[in-house]
C-alpha cells in the first residue's frame, strides 16, 4: 500500500475510543432488561398454553401462547445485536441507532393483548 492509502483506510474506519463506563453500564442494563421482557413472554406464553385451559379451545390458546414466545424469542434474538450496534455508536461518538424492536415489542404486545382480551370476553 503506499501513503496514500494508508491515508484513505484511516479516514475510512471512525476513531474509536473507550465511551465513559456510565454509558456502558446503562448500555449493558438495557440489553439485560430486553432479555428479561423476553423471559417474561416466553414464560407468559408457556402459562397461557400450560396453565389456563378454560381460556379458550386449544387452537386459539395454542396461537395466543406461539405468539407470546415467538415474540419473546424475536426480541431475545435482537437485543444483542442492538447492544452491539449502540456500543459501537458510544464507541465512535456517533449518534445512537435507531431500534426496530421497540416498535416491534409494542406492536407485539398490542396484538398480544387484543387477541387475549377477544379470548376473554368471548370465553
Amino acid at each position: 500500500m503506499t501513503g496514500r492509502d494508508d491515508d484513505a483506510a484511516e479516514r475510512a474506519q471512525p476513531e474509536e475510543s473507550e465511551p465513559d463506563y456510565r454509558f456502558t453500564l446503562a448500555n449493558e442494563r438495557t440489553f439485560l432488561a430486553w432479555i428479561r421482557t423476553s423471559l417474561g413472554l416466553v414464560a407468559g406464553g408457556v402459562a397461557v398454553h400450560q396453565l389456563v385451559p378454560g381460556l379458550a379451545a386449544a387452537g386459539p390458546r395454542t396461537l395466543l401462547a406461539t405468539l407470546t414466545i415467538g415474540l419473546g424469542a424475536l426480541l431475545a434474538a435482537a437485543s444483542y445485536p442492538r447492544w452491539h450496534r449502540v456500543q459501537q455508536a458510544l464507541r465512535r461518538n456517533q449518534p445512537l441507532p435507531r431500534s426496530w424492536p421497540l416498535a416491534v415489542l409494542a406492536g407485539g404486545v398490542l396484538l398480544i393483548t387484543v387477541l387475549a382480551g377477544v379470548l376473554v370476553v368471548t370465553g
